[in-house]
């Protein structure tokens, strides 16, 4: 097991390393249809790249605003038009459920006098209903945005954020753990000490970036910082 030295706080994303993105449509697969799992996978893929293009052209809008215009598309794509699913869906989406482990691992990294937060594209609102739900809420020493800095991951300007609120001036002090190979490359080439979980059976980018490990689930974390 690679054990990280130095770790003054442990920093998750979000959607897909500790809430299941997945779970607003396999709940309402039986009204979704036979295409609700590529629909899902669809509108995931729409979300980040219009992150990623807003970011590029300068046009910020929360991730509300993002996620939901990425649900427009896939259920277009789809031909998907029955009054008022796309609502029961958006309101799910403020409902996520955290993968099994999660509670426990947090227990664990705290119980190892680390300093944990979110860092994460989601609006303030969108994460504070996530965690809440989730009962996740006394896990976090704090809950940080993209939106204090007006731009989406994987820009530096974001990562130096995450520094800057938990007065950490030493990037290596810092591990940062994603499921997203994209975030968690851009965030070892950050400078960060990062664990990549391996939910979705992704190989590395190819980009800058190389994670310090890589993991199953959560419940290996505590172990390692």
């Amino acid at each position: 097991m690679t054990k990280l030295q130095g770790i003054r706080a442990v920093v998750f994303d979000a959607y897909g390393t500790l809430f299941d993105v997945h779970g607003p449509m396999r709940k309402l697969a039986p009204e979704i249809g036979e295409h609700a799992e590529a629909i899902s996978k669809l509108w995931r893929q729409k979300q980040l790249e219009y992150t990623w293009l807003r970011s590029l052209m300068g046009v910020h809008a929360d991730f509300w605003h993002v996620t939901s215009d990425a649900l427009d598309y896939a259920l277009e794509q789809y031909d998907v038009k029955e009054q008022g699913l796309k609502d029961e869906i958006m309101a799910l989406y403020l409902k996520l459920e955290a993968y099994p482990e999660v509670a426990a691992a947090l227990e664990a990294v705290k119980g190892r006098s680390k300093l944990t937060a979110i860092l994460s594209n989601g609006s303030p609102s969108m994460l504070d209903a996530a965690v809440r739900h989730a009962g996740l809420d006394k896990l976090f020493n704090m809950v940080l945005s993209v939106e204090d800095v007006g731009i989406y991951k994987p820009s530096r300007r974001v990562y130096r954020h995450a520094m800057q609120k938990l007065q950490i001036h030493d990037a290596p002090s810092i591990c940062f753990v994603s499921a997203n190979t994209w975030d968690a490359q851009a965030a070892a080439q950050f400078g960060f000490q990062v664990v990549r979980v391996d939910r979705f059976g992704l190989k590395d980018d190819r980009i800058p970036g190389k994670p310090a490990a890589l993991i199953k689930d959560l419940s290996e974390l505590a172990a390692m910082v």
